[in-house]
């Protein structure tokens, strides 16, 4: 007998399982099909923190934590928005699609049925974007990188896109901007891809040639044979918070010369430590940061005039400037 001369509750006592079962006055037990669904991506877990946070959150922080400052990773389009300005971004070069000229098969897939099915999870051709836009109201022409399309690699479509946003920088006398968000360089295409390589770096030297800027935007990953050719060849080269930069993998590294590595090695901040990126920008500060620098070359080119040339852009002397 338990306390007060009360028999103790068993399995089969309707009292206990009135309890379980939640059916006191006013208290109605819910059915699976009376509970609402947890939507699917309402809440994404911060890498940098831990943190639950809700996706409008980061929508409205541009993909980046409140609490930590962790940057995510976002496809180019949504990229794209942030860094130039509204409105202004019209595609070119949209329809390039990859071949097989190497009928390469990796371990599980065909080249063109891996193709394929980045191509349905992304939406994309392949793994860059470029256009022409204005960047705080300076004409500019931009490629941006899509690591979730094979892992941004970089093959004949990726090189001859940026190629020719190199192109149509000298041709419009424009801005040059290429973000990068890379594993490097696509191994399905062997030493094609690596030519773009080549490709991209002359056209860099005789876009410098011509007195136009280049500005390169590192985010997380930017490494190996992009990060070896274009990557690091801008006047000014930037990157997000705390993004992988390097050319071979820390464990390689470490293997080849058996010693630990710093902390924060091949992070943007030990990287911009040793003098290779000019400047660390916050995401939400990239478009007006970008703005600025490219405002100050702007003025002093006389609006991208060639040498001895004028401007083809509408040019005012006159107008503010960027301090």
């Amino acid at each position: 007998m338990a306390a007060g001369g009360r028999p103790p509750t068993t399995r089969s006592d309707p009292d206990a399982m009135s309890w379980l079962k939640r059916e006191r006055a006013g208290i109605k037990q819910a059915t699976k099909s009376d509970r609402g669904e947890m939507p699917e991506g309402l809440w994404t877990k911060c890498d940098g923190c831990g943190e639950a946070l809700f996706q409008t959150v980061l929508e409205e922080n541009l993909w980046t934590c409140p609490h930590c400052d962790h940057h995510f990773r976002v496809p180019a389009r949504t990229y794209v928005d942030y860094l130039v300005d509204a409105g202004t971004f019209k595609e070119r070069h949209a329809n390039l699609i990859a071949g097989d000229p190497l009928e390469f098969r990796d371990a599980k897939l065909p080249y063109p049925e891996r193709l394929a099915a980045a191509q349905k999870d992304t939406g994309e051709k392949d793994a860059t974007i470029c256009g022409t836009a204005t960047i705080g109201g300076i004409p500019a022409s931009v490629a941006l990188m899509n690591f979730f399309f094979m892992g941004g690699s970089m093959g004949s479509v990726v090189g001859e896109k940026v190629a020719r946003t190199i192109e149509t920088a000298m041709v419009e006398r424009r801005a040059c901007v290429v973000v990068s968000a890379t594993g490097g360089a696509r191994m399905q295409e062997g030493i094609l891809s690596l030519m773009q390589m080549a490709k991209t770096s002359v056209l860099l030297a005789q876009l410098r040639a011509q007195r136009l800027p280049f500005i390169s935007v590192l985010t997380d990953p930017s490494t190996a044979g992009v990060l070896a050719s274009y990557a690091s060849l801008g006047d000014v080269i930037v990157a997000e918070p705390k993004a992988l930069v390097g050319f071979a993998g820390a464990r390689v590294i470490r293997q080849t010369i058996g010693e630990d590595l710093p902390p924060g090695f091949q992070r943007a901040e030990f990287v911009l430590e040793k003098g290779f990126i000019d400047r660390i920008i916050h995401r939400k500060q990239m478009r007006e940061e970008l703005g600025s620098t490219l405002a100050w070359i702007w003025h002093s080119t006389r609006g991208f005039a060639p040498e001895g040339g004028r401007s083809p852009h509408r040019y005012d002397p006159n107008a503010p400037r960027s301090a």
